[in-house]
């Protein structure tokens, strides 16, 4: 596998950069901590097929030791891994965790980088308003000047859900990975998603979705041990969801997952679990999760086209299907 890329093709349009005598920090220093990052997965990865097999993205320093942390999705079941300095400076890299509930992922370069860590910040202090950069890889060129909109929950259609997420605006062009950095100049997020919101006067805005680094500080130390956060896993069922509508809608189902076992499929319309009434995404994830962990029999009712069943969907625990990381 090659090297990472380099910052070519991030740029960011000058007018959107960030200048460096508007913040109260060293903003080229800060910047220099957010490297490119180049992941590869085997063919036969459970994510392959939705998360492609080249995956690229960026992760931030956050130790001296060489201990980056960027969005999970980049790095699951990947057996190669490089990054890169806005100076060039390429070396491997090893994955060392994932962590299902927050999507963050831990990466430790395997040589020197030879850039400065930037510390973890306080996003809970960070108001709705305030003035951020998102940065990606490549110093300023790969930077944009921005200011948090929103503070809210998120449900995401993969069975993921965070009680409050970052949004920031304007929308980062290469946003997988990248570093939030707050009016202190420290790390408060790391970028998910880009995503459309809709204001209500008919406009739709362009965001990125960050998650908050305050959901990092209580699984650091069990994600560096267990390479996972030491929770009960979640009951898994495999499936894609959307929410639109008051309705819980199947999208898709992950091959030789839960939910395709029980026979669910495209269309389907989940309206309770265990006869509890959902109506959207963040009601039918809790649904699920109260019943207990991984493992745990899910029942359903389901509308099929008119035809309403019940259906036990044996759950599973998402992690067992996933290649574990290569040892260095």
């Amino acid at each position: 596998m090659a090297p990472a890329e380099g910052p070519e093709g991030r740029d960011v349009p000058p007018s959107l950069q960030p200048r460096a005598g508007d913040y109260p920090y060293d903003l080229d220093r800060a910047l220099s901590a957010v490297v490119a990052l180049r992941a590869r997965v085997p063919e036969d990865a459970f994510t392959a097929g939705t998360l492609g097999t080249e995956r690229i993205g960026n992760a931030v320093l956050i130790r001296e030791s060489g201990l980056l942390l960027t969005i999970g999705y980049l790095v699951t079941e990947a057996e190669d891994v490089w990054l890169t300095t806005g100076e060039g400076r390429a070396v491997p890299g090893h994955v060392l965790g994932y962590d299902q509930v927050t999507g963050f992922g831990l990466v430790q370069a395997l040589g020197k980088l030879g850039v400065p860590p930037l510390a973890l910040g306080a996003p809970a202090e960070v108001p709705v308003g305030a003035d951020i950069v998102f940065a990606g890889a490549g110093g300023r060129a790969g930077a944009l000047a921005g200011r948090v909109v929103a503070r809210q929950e998120f449900a995401g259609y993969w069975e993921y859900l965070l009680d409050e997420a970052l949004f920031t605006a304007p929308a980062h062009p290469r946003w997988s990975g990248g570093a939030v950095i707050g009016p202190d100049g420290g790390l408060i997020g790391i970028g998910s998603l880009q995503l459309g919101h809709d204001a209500g006067d008919g406009q739709v805005r362009v965001l990125n979705m960050s998650v908050p680094v305050d959901l990092l500080t209580p699984i650091l130390d069990e994600m560096l041990t267990l390479g996972r956060a030491d929770r009960p896993p979640r009951p898994w069922l495999g499936l894609s969801v959307s929410g639109d509508a008051g309705q819980v809608v199947i999208l898709s189902t992950a091959a030789r997952g839960p939910a395709a076992r029980a026979g669910l499929r495209r269309g389907d319309l989940v309206l309770a679990v265990a006869q509890r009434p959902v109506a959207d995404l963040p009601a039918f994830f809790r649904a699920v999760w109260s019943l207990g962990e991984a493992g745990v029999d899910v029942p359903l009712t389901v509308d099929r086209e008119g035809d309403r069943f019940e259906v036990t969907v044996a759950s599973g625990d998402r992690q067992r299907f996933l290649k574990a990381a290569r040892l260095h």
